[in-house]
């Protein structure tokens, strides 16, 4: 066969398997979609107990909190996989394809092999879908099915440590059926209200639901109420230790560099000094600070890691859609910031990183979020914005979010463009208008725009 006839058919071959991926794609994704909760984990439990409980197979560090979850998750993943260890991550929401969700080894699952793992599940699923329907209760959801999914490929793989990312808050979040040797709670904000809560404190309850007995808490840097209440669930739940930012462990220093950051990190088993971080942004080092404690508390039970090892495994890390450069001249951003807490870092860290004079943001967010939080924050950061949606039934009406916008902004500094690369394309034009340098496009709001714009930017 000539080397042109084996690459058609390597080709074709790829593009079947591809074709096959998205048809069990589209099959899950017309069950309860992710963003809508019943709040139990009951229906998951009882296909784990049918396949053998595959999430018991493996050490799991589990990640929950508001924001930063999944840059946290993607660094324990790469610190653990640079001490030579087989690894397995489950994250949330995918950016361009969803076998992003399940990663062995730093990679996502093949087409091919999605296809097998959900051939293997759904058997198991098809017969807990039907008691549900007996006692009159849904079947499994759309997140449900891609948490068995990842649970049983990463038993099957099989790997050493999954890195478990929650859908939504933690108690009754289907990833809870697995017992964290290791929880990390991020800083916990408002977001996800009408599931967590009207409060912080009904919310960290939720989010301290992964705490299991036994394991290591590592608490990332939290208002004091919120604090009280993780340090109580652990107490009750027979948590081993919790390891609080700004007490256990810190953030020493932190200096600008090229790329990124360079980091001063006191774990507890020492202090790790001159670590370069290719992320930008303060609470990235923040991030990394939980990723490096939750590595040492899974791996040695809190002593200092090689940190030769550290300093390579935090050299590769990325984070795609968080504070992403996608393009230059003029500088376009993505950032998934979708709730005002998640703004707030974002302004700061486009301040503090990058040399913009003018900043024209595109913004799109769901139905469900805080439009007049996130705006009011940007507002100060941008000269001016382009108001647009993802292509997604949950995206909020690009009218409606017009208005809001002309009540934080005023009417002279907004404009609206229905589609994204329209949006885009003037957003670029107006950051351009008025200076020669330093002009910056900012697109945020969803994670679900920042995905539909590295696609339209050439990231996919």
């Amino acid at each position: 066969m000539s080397r042109a006839g084996g690459d058609h058919r390597r080709d074709e071959a790829a593009q079947a398997a591809r074709a096959a991926a998205d048809a069990v794609y589209a099959q899950i994704l017309a069950r309860a979609p992710e963003h809508e909760i019943d709040p139990s984990f009951e229906r998951t439990r009882q296909v784990m107990e049918l396949l053998g409980d595959p999430q018991r197979a493996y050490r799991v560090v589990h990640v929950t909190g508001t924001n930063g979850k999944t840059s946290t998750a993607r660094m324990v993943e790469r610190l653990l996989r640079e001490h030579g260890l087989r690894t397995g991550r489950f994250t949330s929401p995918h950016l361009s394809r969803v076998t992003e969700r399940i990663v062995v080894d730093g990679e996502p699952i093949s087409d091919e092999r999605f296809v097998e793992v959900w051939q293997d599940v759904e058997p198991y699923v098809a017969m807990v879908d039907e008691r549900s329907r007996e006692r009159g209760e849904p079947q499994l959801s759309f997140f449900e099915v891609f948490t068995v999914m990842a649970f049983a490929a990463f038993a099957d793989t099989p790997v050493d440590v999954a890195v478990v990312e929650v859908g939504m808050g933690g108690l009754w979040d289907s990833t809870n059926v697995a017992d964290g040797d290791v929880a990390v709670i991020t800083p916990v904000a408002m977001d996800h209200e009408r599931y967590l809560g009207d409060t912080l404190v009904e919310i960290a309850r939720v989010k301290s639901g992964i705490v299991k007995p036994g394991a290591t808490v590592v608490l990332g840097e939290q208002d004091e109420e919120v604090e009280a209440v993780v340090l109580e669930q652990a107490a009750e739940r027979g948590a081993a230790r919790v390891a609080r930012e700004g007490v256990e462990i810190a953030v020493v220093d932190r200096q600008l560099a090229v790329g990124g950051q360079l980091l001063t990190l006191r774990g507890l088993g020492g202090v790790y000094a001159d670590v370069f971080l290719p992320l930008h942004g303060q609470f990235q080092a923040h991030n990394a600070l939980l990723a490096l404690v939750a590595t040492e508390a899974l791996l040695t039970g809190g002593a200092a890691l090689d940190g030769d090892v550290v300093g390579a495994a935090f050299a590769d890390v990325s984070s795609p859609g968080r504070l992403e450069v996608v393009r230059s001249s003029p500088t376009v951003l993505v950032d998934g910031a979708h709730n005002p807490a998640g703004a707030e870092a974002l302004v700061a860290a486009v301040d503090e990183a990058f040399q913009l004079q003018r900043v024209v943001g595109v913004v799109g967010v769901m139905a469900d979020k805080d439009p007049e939080g996130i705006l009011s924050v940007l507002e100060p950061e941008l000269a001016e914005i382009v108001v647009t949606r993802a292509s997604s039934p949950r995206a909020m009406d690009v009218d409606d979010l017009a208005e809001v916008a002309r009540d934080v902004f005023g009417e002279d500094r907004v404009h609206v463009a229905e589609r994204l690369d329209d949006a885009i394309e003037l957003a670029a034009a107006r950051a351009e208008s008025e200076v020669e340098r330093g002009a910056g496009v900012l697109v945020t709001g969803s994670l679900l725009l920042v995905a539909e714009a590295r696609v339209l930017l050439g990231r996919d």
